[in-house]
């Protein structure tokens, strides 16, 4: 835990992986400009530390893995550090950008009901085009359409259905599930859960943290009054190794929820 004279209100952590110096800038740099009391982690998974003098600020810290960890466990590396320090807990990738005053109007909306513990704003491509973060939970046809796009030709409805495509969108509601780009917890829930299932080395660590805070009674909350954009590069369609990561989590996420009782 970190030491400190007083708490703060909002932490956020970024991992990190040879990322690309710009957008990664535009992300912090969208971070840093809200006017709430922050403290920002960058948990730099690369192979090298070339990262730790690029962003120098009183409220970022900088923390070097040394090796590849992962989505979930980078992000868990900073759990005892955010425990009874901050209020909210942000977890962020590095290909966001969003205007300040965002954050006063999701925390000001996750504070209206005690079992909303999440929550998320509408997210767009950066052409403006819609990106459908709130899910209901994959059936594992759907997961094959996804892994397989020229699938969607032949079952358009059924990831349709899985995007909640069947309701109006404008308005908030409790998913299933949201997408990990942009996730805004509040921070006793996330330890409560005790973080992502380190077992998912990429891909579906979202997902099953909603299934955890379901277990708990809890809800998770779209809100597209506020928006963000978020470039989305869907890598793991396009490289082989990210398709084998991305494969691999879906057949543990099955095995754990549906599988073994």
């Amino acid at each position: 835990m970190i030491k400190s004279d007083k708490n703060i209100t909002i932490t956020a952590t970024i991992v990190l992986y040879k990322e690309n110096i710009t957008e990664l800038s535009k992300t912090i740099e969208s971070f840093l400009s809200i006017t709430q009391s922050k403290k920002l982690f960058l948990v730099d998974n690369s192979p090298t530390d070339i990262m730790k003098d690029k962003f120098q600020h009183s409220d970022i810290e900088y923390i070097f893995v040394g090796k590849n960890i992962g989505f979930g466990k980078g992000h868990n590396k900073v759990i005892e550090k955010i425990r009874n320090y901050s209020k909210y807990h942000l977890v962020l990738n590095p290909d966001v950008i969003f205007k300040a005053d965002i954050i006063t109007k999701l925390l000001d909306e996750i504070n209206k009901n005690e079992k909303v513990v999440l929550i998320s704003p509408n997210v767009l491509f950066p052409d403006g085009k819609q990106q459908y973060t709130s899910r209901r939970y994959p059936t594992l046809l759907e997961l094959i359409i996804r892994r397989l796009p020229f699938l969607s030709t032949f079952f358009p409805l059924v990831t349709e259905k899985g995007e909640y495509r069947d309701r109006d969108l404008s308005q908030p509601f409790n998913p299933d599930f949201i997408h990990g780009c942009f996730l805004l917890f509040k921070t006793k829930a996330f330890i409560n859960v005790k973080g992502f299932d380190e077992r998912y080395f990429l891909y579906m660590e979202d997902v099953d943290i909603c299934r955890k805070l379901d277990k708990q009674g809890l809800k998770k909350l779209y809100y597209p009054s506020v928006e963000i954009i978020h470039v989305l590069k869907k890598r793991s369609l396009k490289n082989i190794k990210l398709f084998t990561y991305h494969t691999i989590s879906v057949f543990q996420y099955f095995y754990k929820w549906h599988i073994k009782k």
